[in-house]
């Protein structure tokens, strides 16, 4: 036993140890020599780790879906240290459930080897190939979809895009290389595997039907018309606050009393809500909790903008403040009142219920999700990507407003905080370090609106036609003049108490 055990005592983390696990922490109960592969999942984030790949471990601890094992994959140069850390310690990761309460811990099993990482993906694509492998997941991000970030719809022009229609055999996307792994169960008669995107997104399987329909189509017409008519493409909704893995978290796992090199907080809820197509069968999810629905829409339209959409409202002013984690913005009386009173007066009224859950008891649900001081979740991550989030969960409730003619205050004042947190520096000074892929556009956007508001609702790739509406217009350009001139907490006063 000694042997197993690192100089500090730590329980280094591997098959070998798993009946060394310390006192209170759950693992595998099945035998995970006798599990194989059902699932290539791509895209090994935390979230991933702590939410699907917890499912189905769900599953495996009763002796269920042995045969529907998880295969990790990636496709860019970033995804070797996830694999060199998870194969080192034989694909098993530490989940920490952080509640107000107390932490609780357990090792998931049900992920079982990572392909290589190399250009081409052809390592990749021959996994996919296996007619072992009846479900491609993913988990590639919100901008991870090569989408037209005011359309949201596939973009044919992007480089790497182009790359792939011109060499559909050695892809450098992960869609090109579902591309060619279909061609391959194609030509040998293997028939399809489905489909299923696990992203924040609203109709997340028609958005990935359509990338790769029209990716295939751009190299192989009728390729692309088999995929159109035999891969199924599940819409779903999922949902889980999932920290990004830092030093606390390294140190939380060593606290337990376990060497993980890649272990994953999260918080005490989960749901996954799916639509039940898949074109090669899949695992009994719904005996762990899942929700097997076709109203999927409905409950991601309420997750998306009242969770997703909430972040974004919150995290800017928490941003331009200097506030640090997500459960501290909730503690500033003013940032906390913004997100009730945008989530109940402006988001609720343009939402469907769904089964069992109102909004107004949804918004208190999410409060407290959000006010969970036991989740470290920074308000850095949350705010991360602003020009994928923003678009993808504010805006489409800012259009649905505007038409609707129903209140759009304080979602115009959460586009004027985006505008002002772009220009870079916070209140006191500081800087705010880049933090989106287009930071620099941005920043030279928000720089130039402190003078002209109108030149930030001039980004048509964001905002499109919400900039030509007289009464959204209006009120983003007095609300972002307001900032400046009377600071953030005022701003918000203003709203709030109004």
């Amino acid at each position: 036993m000694n042997e197993l055990k690192q100089e500090n005592n730590l329980m280094k983390l591997s098959n070998e140890t798993l009946n060394m696990l310390p006192e209170g922490v759950t693992g595998p109960l099945y035998d995970r020599s006798r599990l194989s592969p059902g699932i290539v999942h791509i895209g090994l984030g935390n979230f991933h780790r702590a939410h699907q790949a917890w499912y189905l471990h769900r599953l495996m601890q009763q002796g269920k879906a042995l045969d529907w094992a998880i295969i990790g994959a990636g496709v860019r140069p970033y995804d070797v240290e996830m694999r060199d850390r998870l194969l080192a310690q034989d694909c098993l990761t530490t989940l920490i459930e952080l509640d107000p309460s107390g932490k609780s811990a357990e090792v998931v099993g049900s992920m079982i080897d990572y392909i290589p990482i190399e250009e081409g993906n052809q390592a990749l694509i021959r996994q996919m190939a296996d007619q072992a492998i009846r479900i491609v997941s993913l988990t590639v991000t919100e901008g991870g979809y090569f989408l037209d970030p005011a359309t949201k719809r596939f973009d044919p022009t992007l480089d790497d895009i182009q790359h792939d229609a011109a060499n559909p055999e050695t892809p450098r996307t992960a869609f090109g290389a579902i591309v060619a792994a279909l061609k391959a169960r194609r030509d040998t008669g293997i028939g399809p595997f489905t489909c299923q995107s696990c992203d924040n997104l609203p109709g997340n399987g028609a958005i990935l039907r359509e990338v790769v329909v029209c990716l295939a189509k751009l190299s192989d017409p009728e390729h692309s018309g088999w995929i159109e008519e035999n891969v199924s493409f599940p819409n779903s909704m999922v949902d889980c606050i999932v920290p990004a893995t830092g030093t606390r978290e390294l140190e939380l796992a060593q606290e337990i009393g376990i060497d993980d090199a890649a272990p994953v907080t999260h918080e005490y809820f989960r749901q996954w809500v799916i639509e039940d197509d898949f074109c090669a069968g899949r695992p009994p999810l719904e005996e762990v909790g899942v929700t097997v629905s076709d109203k999927v829409h409905d409950f991601e339209a309420m997750k998306l903008r009242i969770l997703n959409g909430g972040h974004q409202v919150i995290a800017g002013p928490a941003e331009i403040l200097g506030l640090t984690t997500i459960a501290e913005t909730m503690q500033h009386p003013l940032i906390k009142g913004l997100f009730r009173k945008v989530a109940l007066d402006e988001m609720a009224p343009l939402i469907h219920t769904v089964p069992g859950m109102t909004t107004e008891t949804y918004v208190d649900l999410i409060e407290a999700r959000f006010s969970n001081p036991a989740i470290v979740d920074t308000v850095r991550r949350v705010a991360f990507d602003g020009s994928s989030r923003h678009t993808g969960a504010v805006l489409p409730i800012i259009r649905d407003a505007i038409a609707a003619d129903t209140p759009i205050e304080g979602l115009a004042l959460s586009q004027a905080i985006w505008a002002r947190m772009c220009a870079g520096t916070r209140e006191d000074g500081s800087e705010i370090a880049p933090n989106d892929p287009v930071w620099d556009d941005l920043v030279a956007a928000a720089k130039a609106a402190k003078d002209d508001p109108q030149i930030w609702l001039e980004q048509r790739h964001f905002y499109g036609e919400i900039a030509d509406d007289t009464r959204f217009r209006d009120a983003f350009t007095r609300l972002l003049m307001a900032l400046y001139a009377d600071g953030t907490e005022a701003t918000l006063a203003a709203y709030v108490n109004d």
